[in-house]
């Protein structure tokens, strides 16, 4: 979907070529099969330090701590951003003193400079967040994000 944002953006035309998971991907990209690819930081990371990779830019909205030098994708095209994210849900019905204790418990481990060293050193960046801020980001990535399937024509398989 990266690249679709990609084309959606800039009028440019590539192929998608569909993989079963990153190591097929990462495979065919390292031995020249395909030309450009969308990756996450923590599968790429290691294959960009052993210099089998070379990095055009990152997609989020600030450069990586891992990679200062290299550029963002919004550096050159305005509005692009695509970031992998994760969080934590609970079933509907679920009672507010429930969700506020997960939540408290979780930012507090997000908090814990160990756990984020681990993470930043596989180039992810951890953010407490509140769960209606969670809601609110998940409304507007899914309302993003079916732009890019529409303008795509993806349909499911």
């Amino acid at each position: 979907m990266s690249g679709e944002l990609f084309k959606m953006l800039t009028g440019i035309n590539m192929i998608h070529v569909p993989y079963r998971g990153s190591a097929p991907a990462l495979t065919d990209m390292i031995s020249g099969q395909v030309q450009v690819m969308f990756d996450n930081i923590p599968t790429s990371i290691e294959h960009i330090r052993a210099g089998r990779l070379h990095v055009l830019a990152v997609t989020g909205t600030t450069r990586s701590d891992l990679l200062p030098d290299v550029p963002t994708v919004a550096d050159f095209i305005p509005g692009y951003e695509a970031s992998a994210w994760y969080g934590l849900g609970a079933p509907r019905g679920t009672p507010p003193e429930v969700i506020d204790k997960l939540n408290k418990t979780v930012n507090q481990i997000l908090a814990d400079p160990a756990v984020k060293k681990r993470f930043a050193d596989m180039g992810a960046t951890l953010i407490s967040t509140t769960p209606a801020d969670f809601g609110k980001l998940m409304a507007d990535e899914t309302e993003k994000w079916g732009k890019v399937v529409k303008f795509s024509g993806a349909k499911p398989d």
